[in-house]
């Protein structure tokens, strides 16, 4: 059986997707539900959630997100790693599934590295997959020898994603994760890409480097944030939005082109740092 790559099957993914940890602890949740509907209809049709965020209860507010719309939306949850044995990932994505109220995933990712053998947890997804209960699968917070490790074990077409931490504060990526991604055509999907309750400081110099370059565009700074984060074509990016004011400006970015002039002031303004020795993640 010839089983389907991220992008080889008819699916709308956007480039910028919307995210959901914490969606569930919003005192608002109609809201939250408005805000990530208005994102569908703005395109922002790549949704990601997880089983850990909120003990599954952000999988059940993007249930209600989704209703009637399953067809618009390329779905993506995550399975922990002491879910991640060959039974309680079959378990797992039941749960997840009816959390969510579909049948399928189009991607199931391994949340992190843990003590189960690769091998095992390979195995449960392509069973899932031959079902025909997740499209494709992929994995979160994978270093590069984690990924050398995968890639040996399953070879070329089979790894979808990997998602990791990526902001402009926050580029490791790009000394070692991002060129493997490249060269072995593995999407990179930027989690927290405004940091983690941390977006560059209003009226810093870095943002003020921003607000020029927004200004040109009649944009705003974290959709020029953005624009740079996905300069790449192999990198996607998953802000979470709340709010219907957030996702309107997310969306917008989908539409904003950076020059090589304006990439070259972000890049130094926000400069790649030595590499620390380890993948940060959150």
């Amino acid at each position: 059986m010839t089983l389907p790559h991220f992008l080889e099957y008819t699916k709308p993914l956007s480039r910028i997707g919307q995210g959901s940890w914490y969606i569930d602890t919003v005192p608002d949740q109609d809201a939250v539900v408005r805000a990530l509907q208005t994102g569908i209809d703005l395109g922002l049709t790549h949704i990601d959630t997880a089983e850990m965020y909120g003990d599954g209860a952000a999988e059940e507010v993007i249930a209600r997100v989704i209703r009637g719309r399953r067809d618009e939306v390329f779905l993506v949850s995550k399975v922990l790693p002491f879910n991640a044995s060959y039974q309680q990932v079959l378990n797992a994505c039941d749960a997840s599934l009816q959390r969510l109220g579909t049948d399928y995933l189009d991607s199931y990712l391994l949340h992190w590295r843990g003590a189960v053998p690769l091998s095992e947890t390979v195995q449960a997804f392509e069973h899932l997959q031959q079902v025909g209960k997740i499209r494709t699968w992929g994995v979160s917070n994978f270093d590069v020898a984690d990924l050398q490790e995968l890639y040996a074990l399953v070879g070329p077409n089979q790894i979808a994603c990997n998602q990791v931490l990526y902001h402009l504060e926050e580029r490791t990526i790009e000394h070692e994760i991002l060129p493997w991604c490249v060269q072995h055509d593995v999407k990179v999907v930027a989690y927290s890409p405004f940091g983690h309750d941390s977006f560059v400081l209003e009226g810093s110099p870095e943002w003020e480097v921003l607000a020029q370059i927004a200004q040109r565009h009649e944009a705003s700074v974290r959709q020029v944030a953005l624009a740079f984060l996905c300069r790449h074509p192999q990198v996607l990016a998953i802000p979470k939005a709340s709010r219907a004011a957030h996702t309107l400006d997310n969306a917008s970015a989908l539409d904003l082109h950076l020059s090589t002039e304006e990439l070259a002031q972000i890049d130094a303004a926000f400069p790649l740092q030595p590499h620390p020795g380890y993948l940060p993640m959150i």
